[in-house]
């Protein structure tokens, strides 16, 4: 039976997936196709995997109860903290299943794409981990925004390359990538950090970030006696920490799944990064998806706050789950989303990244029922974000939170 998890054989979730390659890459791609489920389910590769989740990485995180945010707003709301993971993120879950493939597969240099800079970290650290040369692409523009990440990437052992063209953003840092990799496919690996680009990598960074359901699962059922939520939130730009989030409840219709988009100044603006919801079927970046374009084919430069989301698409994966309705999609502004920052800083001493401040947003445009468990994933932590919370402190309402 076909279901939401699934890609068919070609890689296409619904209408949205595939592959559309450079035959430079052709071989390159047909080979990771061939190879990756085998390698990923393989005893070896699991055991080697699981270690460093736990030992490494420091899995499982917890699912934190947040008792006066689910008081504020009238629900069971549980926390999952990837933000605890080493590196700040969930970005560390793929990129070590990624550089172990590559391994396996007999790549001898690795090369990624970064925005916000969580992705960029966790290549530059397995990258040391593993003994690996890496190249990680970064926008110009959040080079400037994201220092830190940039320094941490740097110290790691990485080359961070600036790319000038464009937006100087995260879809520019990926196309530089890509010819990157188009000159260098034979002992080149590229680690994707979202579930974008072609088939077979949507379903495989899903894959590897479904530690993050799995553990929801259990940790729910040893907190509520049931290993499902009545609601999944979590914010979506290329889509991994969704994905990951999302992977077993997919095809559980008992859970309600909410996606948090960047709305940026606003979808009746033209600063926003809402694809969802503004874009239209092209294809970016390997794959058939939603994007925001011109009529004829042009890409619309997008614009969030959040480095991290301010991609001119989304997944394949999620553009089904909006398509089908399978998922409820919502665009949250800039000041949204700094808003629900403070907020949960004040309240639960926790401070979120920008991009896990979309997700939180959603929490006061929803109606929940005093027994309703939510599921909130906060995909990563604040730090990076730090001087960009520092700027707008004056714009919060704090008589809100």
């Amino acid at each position: 039976m076909k279901t939401y998890q699934q890609t068919d054989e070609n890689g296409f979730y619904g209408r949205f997936g595939g592959a559309y390659i450079p035959e430079v890459l052709y071989k390159t791609v047909e080979d990771l196709k061939q190879q990756y489920l085998t390698i990923i389910e393989s005893e070896s590769f699991q055991k080697e995997y699981c270690q460093l989740l736990r030992d490494y990485v420091g899995r499982p995180s917890p699912l934190y109860y947040a008792e006066r945010m689910s008081q504020k707003y009238g629900c069971k709301l549980y926390l999952k903290r990837e933000d605890l993971n080493h590196t700040g993120a969930h970005k560390i879950n793929n990129a070590i299943g990624q550089a172990l493939l590559a391994k396996r597969m007999g790549k001898t240099r690795i090369i990624a794409e970064t925005g916000a800079g969580q992705h960029g970290v966790a290549t530059a650290t397995v990258c040391a981990l593993m003994n690996l040369p890496c190249r990680v692409y970064m926008g110009a523009l959040d080079v400037e925004r994201q220092h830190v990440n940039v320094e941490r990437m740097r110290m790691l052992g990485a080359e961070v390359f600036p790319v000038e063209s464009g937006n100087k953003t995260l879809k520019d840092a990926t196309n530089e990538a890509i010819r990157d990799w188009c000159c260098h496919p034979s002992d080149t690996f590229y680690i994707i950090g979202s579930t974008v680009g072609p088939h077979p990598y949507p379903d495989m960074v899903a894959r590897l970030q479904s530690v993050i359901s799995a553990e929801i699962k259990y940790q729910l059922q040893e907190k509520e006696g049931r290993d499902y939520p009545d609601y999944l939130i979590a914010c979506v730009g290329g889509g991994s920490n969704a994905a990951g989030a999302m992977f077993h409840y997919l095809d559980d219709e008992r859970v309600k799944l909410v996606l948090a988009e960047a709305g940026g100044l606003g979808v009746d603006t033209t600063e926003t990064a809402a694809s969802l919801q503004l874009g239209s079927v092209g294809i970016l970046h390997g794959s058939r998806i939603k994007v925001m374009q011109t009529d004829d084919g042009q890409i619309v430069e997008p614009y969030s706050i959040s480095a991290g989301l301010d991609y001119p698409g989304t997944g394949p994966i999620h553009c089904n789950l909006h398509e089908t309705g399978r998922a409820k999609t919502v665009a949250i502004n800039d000041n949204e989303a700094l808003q629900a920052a403070f907020e949960l800083t004040r309240l639960e001493g926790i401070i979120p990244a920008l991009e896990s401040s979309h997700a939180l947003a959603i929490l006061p445009k929803m109606k929940f029922k005093k027994d309703d468990i939510v599921v909130l994933n906060v995909s990563g932590r604040g730090d990076k974000d730090l001087s960009t919370y520092l700027a707008h402190k004056d714009e919060i309402d704090y008589g809100k939170i």
